[in-house]
């Protein structure tokens, strides 16, 4: 009786031990595949990390030269307004031989 219930025993922690090393492998596997995939996906989002930084990056510089052309653009319609006041002063003092002309 003793020696059937070592038996009934020993299987039992024998099956116990197998299962414990059947999840446990089955554990390490899905470990190893979930780490594979996390370090698929890490090094997608740092590439897209970087080209995020490196178009951040253009659109600073392009944001710098589109000021810079704005204040040439200032630069250029005050000179043009300068321009065209002098125009319209210089046709302010022919007007009176245009009247005279028969043009």
């Amino acid at each position: 009786m003793v020696l059937l219930s070592f038996l009934a025993g020993l299987v039992l922690v024998i099956v116990a031990i197998t299962v414990c090393v059947v999840r446990g492998v089955r554990l390490w596997r899905q470990t190893k595949r979930t780490s594979r995939t996390l370090g698929a996906e890490l090094a997608t989002f740092e590439a897209r990390t970087a080209r995020t930084e490196t178009l951040l990056a253009q659109t600073e510089r392009k944001s710098a030269e589109l000021e810079a052309a704005l204040e040439r653009l200032r630069v250029s319609r005050a000179q043009l307004q300068v321009l065209r006041d002098a125009l319209e002063s210089a046709q302010a003092r022919v007007r009176w031989i245009r009247a005279l002309l028969p043009i």
